[in-house]
């Protein structure tokens, strides 16, 4: 059976500003590129085209689970969660819990729009898109929170809707479902079932994560726009380029 890397879709087709739509072949977003099949190699590398791998993961993250990489490819590093209180992006932070899965994720997406990493680890990330545009993926671990801010972050500045956006974020469920659940049967008898429950919260995504997230921008910022500039400190015309080079 043929199997498509997890989590894997573009941000090609969503209608931005102006009505013209987000172009296909660019953005990609997706969980980590580790023990990729065959075929998932050959989708990855020569039917995407991929020339840039942005990797929001960890040290140990990266260590544990080592990203395919190829000869030619960009792979870019970037810990956005480096410096987290609270990190709930992976499976071992997730086990650790406490039975507050889902407060510390609300808590892990204000930290991905305020924490000094995050910021600067998105502010790197989209002005590589704008400086060096090529058929670019990220992903973090299962490619929904830190990636799907990214996601979120990249959708916004190119004018696509908030119906739009959270419609992309909350794909992650269906898209992750056989994965995580392939995951909670192999801790089934390690740990308690409380501990399951604050994993199965965990490993998937919820609208009021994203909506932490944004909550926070406003409360911070004021608007987007601002949270842009200031925030992420990107050139006053970032959306402007963005714009001229993902919408066709």
């Amino acid at each position: 059976m043929v199997r498509e890397i997890t989590n894997w879709r573009s941000l090609g087709g969503n209608v931005g500003a102006d009505g013209r739509k987000v172009k296909d072949g660019l953005l990609f977003r997706c969980g980590q590129l580790y023990n990729l099949t065959a075929y998932q190699k050959e989708q990855v590398q020569n039917k995407y085209q991929i020339r840039r791998v942005f990797d929001f993961r960890g040290e140990e993250e990266r260590k544990q689970y080592p990203d395919y990489l190829w000869p030619g490819l960009d792979y870019v590093v970037i810990d956005v969660l480096k410096d987290a209180q609270v990190n709930q992006a992976s499976v071992d932070e997730i086990i650790s819990a406490n039975n507050q899965a889902e407060e510390d994720m609300l808590t892990t997406y204000e930290e991905l729009a305020l924490q000094n990493s995050a910021q600067k680890g998105y502010h790197q990330f989209l002005l590589t898109l704008i400086n060096d545009p090529v058929p670019t993926a990220f992903h973090c671990f299962a490619g929904k929170d830190r990636t799907g801010v990214a996601a979120a972050l990249i959708l916004k500045s190119l004018g696509v809707s908030d119906d739009q956006i959270f419609a992309d974020y909350l794909k992650t469920i269906k898209a992750r479902k056989q994965e995580n659940q392939a995951i909670l049967d192999y801790l089934r008898d390690q740990l308690s079932s409380s501990q399951l429950q604050d994993v199965a919260v965990a490993l998937t995504v919820q609208k009021s994560y994203l909506e932490r997230y944004f909550k926070a921008i406003k409360q911070n910022y004021g608007d987007f726009d601002n949270y842009l500039i200031k925030g992420l400190d990107l050139p006053l015309d970032f959306k402007t380029k963005m714009r001229q080079i993902y919408l066709e």
